[in-house]
């Protein structure tokens, strides 16, 4: 199964970003999933559309 990360490092600033979306706990997430990170230094919001192969 295909999770997305947990954070990863701000594109604006170079902090963390966090994911806030609440994900189903035993389903799996398919491409195409809308996720939303935000982050906590400057508090930016970054949607992304989940695609499992950028992160592999």
């Amino acid at each position: 199964m295909s999770r997305p990360p947990e954070t990863y490092v701000c594109v604006d600033c170079g902090g963390v970003a966090h994911l806030i979306t609440i994900l189903p706990a035993d389903a799996e997430i398919e491409p195409g999933y809308p996720l939303v990170y935000r982050c906590a230094d400057c508090m930016e919001r970054f949607d992304i559309i989940w695609e499992p192969e950028d992160y592999t």
